[in-house]
């Protein structure tokens, strides 16, 4: 029950909120300014998400937030969409802490250090994609670039898997 949140409670699940939220408007310099009944959508299944963040309703925000700078900017590239990657990520992992237990249940600070790692560690790669396309984007699509981008995602899963998986016992 709400009355039961602590204020590490609140704090995680106004992040679970504010995140999607926050995507959403990092489309506005990008060149796609959402629309307000977007933005109310948005921001109430962002609190239904934060209520229960242990459903299967938590992909609902984001997934709307996805598919509006998908349709919005369509092939356009903006490095807006590394605050709103970071937005989105902060709000999984808020939702992700705050469905570790009942409503009551406090949140440790080891716990919270090892995800906000991990999370710095998965958000690595929302640069580690954007600059490359970036860079390629006015180049014409050959079969080698997509070869290499392959390989490139291959070698940097098996870096993370390795990396993380040292510290799984965290």
């Amino acid at each position: 029950m709400i009355q039961e949140w602590t204020r590490g409670q609140w704090a995680l699940r106004a992040t679970v909120v504010l995140g999607p939220v926050l995507a959403l408007f990092a489309a506005a310099p990008a060149g796609a300014a959402p629309w307000g009944w977007l933005v109310v959508l948005v921001a109430v299944l962002a609190a239904l998400h934060a209520r229960w963040p242990e459903s299967a309703g938590g992909i609902a925000a984001p997934g709307v937030v996805v598919l509006f700078w998908g349709a919005a900017l369509g092939d356009r590239l903006s490095a807006w969409a590394l605050p709103a990657a970071a937005a989105l990520l902060a709000s999984h992992v808020a939702a992700l802490l705050a469905a570790y237990g009942p409503d009551g249940l406090g949140v440790d600070v080891p716990t919270l250090l090892l995800w906000l790692r991990r999370a710095g560690a998965a958000f690595l790669l929302a640069p580690a994609v954007l600059l490359p396309a970036l860079v390629l984007r006015d180049r014409a699509e050959t079969p080698d670039v997509w070869v290499v981008g392959l390989a490139v995602a291959l070698v940097a899963t098996v870096v993370a898997t390795a990396a993380l998986g040292r510290g799984a016992g965290d």
